[in-house]
């Protein structure tokens, strides 16, 4: 289906101005001292791709593919012939969110990848095949689509296996929603059988703001794999993509499924992480506790990279991309660690990292080359519609 609306987006509620306009200022108050300060410290060592624009450039594979600039790009592995997908948020064939709106989710994909950064992504075909990118799903935005009105729905993470793709996602009702809501209309899993061409809804939804649940925590999901043990485990928390949510705490939980209940639709069947009667364990009678609190988190990513679980998200309270690992998915997480700023200058914890104003997002890809080098996704949006930038970039070589 080809859209020509453009969701209603305040041009400061999207993104991640929240934090900008705060990082900015209390950066420029020690503009006099912290530059100096951070270059006596130890430089962080170069990346092979430090940055590099995946669109809203032209010229650019994803414009030669029909996708001039959007957000997210999250990847994922295509098992059924060893290529990869990635999967943007609201899309636009012109840079700067210019020309016509494609909608969201779409797919752009890649048929080989370079885990060592030395060739940056490339993208080689636009899904579905048979012409330029477009969107994914079937469904009209700014519109009620038989649950209720939704401005668009934006894909939070994908995975691929047994032949079929899914995609998570959340509809979004309000882009500003007051404090302490979080704008959501419902969150979903759609599957597809032909690797990404026609999509299905699963006849679930999880019920959102405004269907009547308020900071449902299974508002974003994030596909950890399917383990050696032959579960899959997802993590997921409340829907805060447009970095508003107040009352998100920074809690996210883990849950998980057999691979086989999961294809069936029959999401019932998870146990869930939770502390019960004094101790962590794994359940069906009881829901899943929170894992890790603490600070306003946007966009998140959780991959199994060799035998380790990695995490990225952004900390909108912080104004960065973070990591943590751990050895289990139900093990303790290392302390969060700094990896890229939308200030270096301030805090003290930001010198010297790489900088990215406007940033947010910060997706695994789970091709990294290893537990201790891996590949960062990472979205930028300066907050003013029809300028740039609005586009993806890949940080490699990053340590978590």
């Amino acid at each position: 289906m080809t859209n020509t609306s453009r969701p209603d987006r305040p041009s400061a509620s999207r993104r991640s101005l929240l934090k900008a306009g705060a990082g900015v200022a209390l950066g420029a108050s020690v503009l006099g001292t912290a530059p100096a300060a951070a270059a006596s410290r130890a430089r962080v060592a170069p990346l092979a791709q430090g940055g590099t624009p995946l669109c809203d450039r032209p010229g650019d594979s994803a414009s030669g593919q029909g996708l001039g600039s959007g957000d997210l790009a999250i990847p994922y592995y295509r098992e059924h012939d060893g290529s990869w997908g990635y999967v943007f948020g609201d899309s636009w064939t012109g840079s700067g969110q210019s020309g016509e709106y494609l909608g969201s989710p779409v797919m752009l994909c890649q048929d080989r990848f370079d885990s060592s950064g030395g060739a940056p992504i490339s993208f080689t075909w636009a899904m579905p095949t048979g012409g330029g990118a477009r969107q994914l799903f079937d469904y009209r935005h700014n519109a009620d689509n038989g649950y209720g009105f939704e401005v668009s729905r934006i894909p939070n993470d994908c995975i691929e296996f047994g032949g079929r793709t899914y995609i998570q996602y959340t509809s979004v009702a309000v882009w500003g929603p007051p404090a302490g809501y979080d704008g959501s209309l419902m969150s979903g899993v759609a599957y597809s059988d032909d690797y990404g061409v026609t999509w299905n809804d699963y006849p679930y939804h999880w019920a959102g703001d405004t269907q009547g649940v308020n900071q449902s925590m299974y508002g974003m999901w994030s596909f950890a794999g399917i383990d050696p043990d032959g579960w899959l485990y997802v993590f997921s928390k409340r829907w805060n993509g447009s970095h508003r949510n107040t009352a998100d705490g920074g809690a996210i939980q883990l849950f998980r499924i057999q691979p086989d209940e999961f294809r069936d639709g029959n999401f019932g069947a998870q146990q869930n992480w939770a502390y019960v009667n004094g101790s962590w364990q794994w359940t069906t009678s009881a829901a899943p506790s929170p894992i890790l609190t603490g600070n306003t988190i946007g966009e998140f990513s959780v991959k199994r990279i060799g035998d380790t679980y990695c995490m990225s998200y952004f900390d909108v309270t912080d104004y960065s991309i973070r990591t943590r690992t751990a050895p289990r998915p139900d093990a303790v997480w290392t302390a969060p660690k700094v990896q890229i700023t939308g200030n270096n200058t301030w805090p003290a914890t930001h010198w010297g990292k790489p900088q990215l104003p406007y940033l947010y997002g910060g997706y695994i890809h789970p091709g990294s080359a290893s537990a201790t080098s891996l590949t960062l996704i990472v979205s930028q949006w300066n907050g003013q519609q029809g300028q740039s930038p609005y586009r993806v970039l890949q940080y490699d070589g990053i340590n978590p």
